[in-house]
């Protein structure tokens, strides 16, 4: 690792809260503004801190040497540059340390106290805390990789659209960053799903996903031929655009826009969800967590490809088969709210909730 130099720069689990609570308080210093006398500028008098606040502030300071925040961003958006500086200065004048990618480093503003590391392998994250991510969905889901391989707890903050994995808006920075300082925040586990892919009798590509693993077809003009199993048992067949197999935390996701039901958080299940099937019996399928789910791509249609969270892919030869499980590393999330899933789908898809009365008292 090395220093920055100046530069101007969707079911889970039960949800497993971990709660911790503040042991000391933040003291807000401002600056005075310089007092105009006539045509005389005279600057304001330092302002006298009393003894207890400077005290309160350096042990504050003290007490948080040894914590460190990973961040991640997407330095592709002013916006993230703009509420990475905001995070990182706050961190570090609280006496956090901070450490981010050196590819990020580049496009950030840092004071020289921040960390940097060359490369984004798992251990990058050794001796943190927390990972505060900001960006949208994609960013978020890179940011779960990280999260899942290192078991350190993901917070985000949603630059983009929906963004059902962030904690935050950008509107909340400063909440987020007292939240972190005070550790006033709970952690919850996330369920995954793990995939398998076989060819030809061999296993050819295992993977993982937060949200879901999609088997889609390649080619526009012809349909994916698949067979559907659960629990080793043949289902169902028919000619489709893909197949989404989904966690509750990935409802929200690409099976949501599949047609796909949304299930809460804290319900454990796995999701199927056909796109675009051609036949009758072709209705998402919602069953336990222990279930093995498998979709078999027919030996006389073209060739699918398995999307990993959008992100990572894999081409499917005719006749492979895709098998999908509860995950056996979960994603730690950071919540700094305990508002209920309801609301949260309100505010998320901006749902008109007008009329509702409530249940009477």
């Amino acid at each position: 690792m090395t220093t920055q130099p100046t530069q101007p720069v969707q079911s889970t689990e039960p949800a497993q809260t971990i709660q911790t609570t503040p042991t000391t308080s933040t003291t807000l210093i401002t600056e005075s503004a310089p007092v105009t006398l006539g045509a005389q500028h005279i600057p304001a008098a330092e302002p006298a801190l009393s003894t207890t606040a400077t005290e309160t502030a350096g042990s504050l300071r003290s007490a948080n040497a040894d914590r460190t925040v990973f961040l991640l961003a997407h330095t592709g958006r002013p916006a993230a540059i703009r509420s990475a500086e905001l995070v990182v200065n706050g961190l570090v004048r609280n006496g956090l340390g901070v450490r981010v990618l050196a590819t990020e480093a580049n496009d950030l503003p840092l004071p020289p106290s921040v960390e940097t590391v060359p490369e984004a392998t798992p251990d990058v994250l050794d001796g943190c805390e927390l990972l505060i991510v900001l960006g949208g969905d994609g960013t978020l889901l890179r940011g779960a990789a990280f999260a899942r391989a290192s078991g350190v707890p993901m917070l985000g903050v949603n630059l983009g659209r929906v963004g059902f994995l962030a904690e935050a808006e950008r509107d909340d920075l400063d909440k987020v960053v007292n939240r972190v300082v005070t550790r006033a925040y709970e952690v919850e586990e996330r369920m995954t799903i793990d995939v398998v892919v076989h060819s030809n009798g061999d296993v050819v590509h295992r993977d993982w996903a937060l949200n879901e693993a999609a088997v889609q077809k390649v080619s526009p003009e012809r349909m994916l031929e698949v067979v559907l199993e659960i629990d080793g048992r043949p289902v169902t067949a028919f000619g489709c655009d893909g197949i989404v197999c989904a966690t509750p935390t990935g409802s929200t996701a690409y099976a949501f826009s599949a047609g796909g039901p949304v299930v809460w958080p804290e319900v454990e299940a796995l999701l199927m969800v056909p796109i675009s099937a051609h036949a009758l019996f072709a209705k998402p399928l919602v069953t336990s967590p222990t279930t093995v789910l498998a979709v078999e791509v027919q030996a006389h249609t073209p060739n699918g490809v398995l999307w990993c969270d959008g992100r990572r892919t894999v081409e499917l030869p005719s006749g492979a088969r895709v098998e999908v499980r509860r995950g056996a590393v979960p994603v730690r999330l950071a919540r700094l709210h305990h508002a209920s899933f309801a609301d949260r789908l309100v505010a998320k898809f901006a749902l008109p909730v007008s009329g509702w009365r409530g249940a009477p008292h």
